[in-house]
């Protein structure tokens, strides 16, 4: 998929997860990459609402990963309950003027926490 975005010149592609059980930023780069015919793309992962979260585990380099945030602490403990703290949601806006992309991650009190702006590539 990611080959057929690239080749067929498919711009400004940007994966949004949400059942994954934790925070997170994601930057994919294939120059740092095993398979590396892809262009560069982003992932934000932002979940739960309202369930257990896990630890983030290590980062396969098929696609180059760069955690750019992390949500929770290296050393967490697994499946910790909501009543701890660790619920997320993302916001994401996106500028009429300029068409840039802003997306922020969020605690479960709507503190920001983490936030990149994504120009539009032409």
């Amino acid at each position: 998929m990611l080959r057929f975005i690239k080749h067929n010149k498919i711009k400004n592609v940007v994966w949004i997860t949400a059942d994954a059980h934790y925070c997170a930023a994601h930057y994919y780069d294939p120059a740092r990459a095993q398979f590396t015919d892809f262009d560069p793309f982003w992932e934000f992962v932002a979940g739960p609402l309202n369930a257990g979260v896990i630890k983030l585990g290590e980062m396969d380099d098929t696609f180059g990963p760069q955690v750019k945030f992390a949500g929770i602490p290296k050393d967490l403990k697994p499946n910790r309950g909501p009543k701890e703290g660790f619920q997320f949601f993302g916001a994401i806006k996106i500028d009429g003027k300029t068409e840039a992309m802003t997306v922020g991650l969020r605690d479960i009190n709507g503190k920001k926490l983490f936030s990149v702006d994504l120009p539009p590539k032409k």
